[in-house]
């Protein structure tokens, strides 16, 4: 699969690589150069492979309030949040957005590699609503960085000011109407537009429009890297249907005083292990895969694991058992030998 955006890719000589079956750009101009770039200035990415469901009528807040684990009543208008959907058994189906455009209209963006089985568990959990998969029909791109707030508002008519994170917006962009979230996976300032899928010259448009701010396109490989400095967790890596939101760093999304699916398993859930961050102190780079040793017995394996460009050290997550404590050293089997590392907080990195 491709998105609206691939020949574009292919003119700037991006990397294209498979990801969960879609034609997806890596790197353009390098991995490590895309990252600084968005720490620094500003970066394009297309993200249009997450999925897209609208969800509208009557029903529609009773049925998506039973289906995540986050409340969704403390929504205003034009406004999302954060939060897993869950099965009976307590597992993570997946961790998305839910955006209230109004009490019968939500808006839900899904992880790509999640999107036919979300909208199926979706439906299976639905009645008297209209459910609409929008995501071949609508283009999707994320402006991150510190600066993309100025470059944007260079061509979008609405204050973007005003626009807190998590607010969505609809409002003009070179002619086309757009929706706009202040929202991102980088752990920046950012802005991420929703448009009709036709609408391809959007993308040089915003290039040429942002170039005195430094723009530059990046790929999946930043964003990955960017994505693990911040803190935030990759679905089918960090977490998976085998997960308890109790083990991971997402406690603060599970709202116990009201319904939704899973909610017994969880409350009743006993947990042994739990996600932790960790730096190696040696100079080698940990990798998903790499085996987990404390005190000496294997534990399990890294989630998530990367070089980090900013702050030039070794990095990733892992599963431990959940007495092990902060600060305390474990190891990472790289190479078939055993380094150093030691727990810390899964967020490594927080802009100023």
């Amino acid at each position: 699969m491709r998105t609206p955006f691939y020949e574009i890719h292919k003119s700037l000589n991006a990397k294209i690589v498979d990801f969960h079956g879609w034609d997806m750009p890596l790197e353009y101009s390098g991995i490590i150069d895309e990252h600084i770039n968005v720490r620094k200035n500003i970066g394009l990415f297309d993200v249009s492979h997450m999925g897209r469901f609208k969800i509208k009528g009557h029903n529609a807040y009773g049925i998506i309030q039973n289906l995540v684990t986050n409340d969704i009543s403390k929504l205003n208008d034009n406004h999302g949040l954060y939060s897993p959907m869950c099965y009976e058994t307590g597992g993570i189906v997946d961790d998305i957005i839910v955006y209230r455009i109004d009490s019968k209209n939500f808006l839900l963006v899904v992880n790509a590699s999640n999107r036919e089985k979300d909208f199926e568990w979706i439906v299976k959990h639905s009645s008297s609503v209209d459910i609409e998969n929008v995501s071949d029909k609508t283009a999707l791109l994320a402006l991150q960085g510190p600066f993309a707030q100025k470059a944007l508002q260079r061509v979008v008519e609405s204050n973007l000011e005003m626009l807190r994170p998590f607010d969505i917006i609809t409002s003009n962009i070179f002619g086309v109407e757009c929706m706009i979230s202040r929202t991102g996976y980088t752990g920046e300032d950012g802005f991420e537009i929703f448009f009709d899928s036709s609408e391809v010259e959007i993308w040089d448009k915003i290039m040429q429009s942002a170039s005195s701010f430094n723009i530059k396109p990046a790929g999946l490989g930043a964003r990955d890297t960017l994505r693990l400095e911040a803190g935030l967790m990759l679905y089918g890596n960090d977490i998976d249907e085998t997960t308890s939101h109790l083990e991971v760093p997402l406690k603060w999304t599970v709202k116990f005083e009201k319904e939704f699916i899973g909610k017994k398993a969880i409350m009743n859930g006993k947990i042994i292990r739990k996600l932790i961050g960790f730096e190696v102190l040696e100079r080698r780079v940990a990798r998903r895969g790499n085996e987990v040793l404390v005190n000496g017995l294997t534990s399990g394996v890294v989630t998530s694991g990367s070089f980090s460009p900013t702050l030039k050290k070794s990095i990733g997550f892992c599963f431990v058992p959940s007495h092990v404590l902060p600060d305390q050293l474990i190891e990472i089997k790289i190479g078939g030998k055993q380094y150093q590392a030691k727990v810390c907080s899964t967020r490594f990195y927080k802009r100023t």
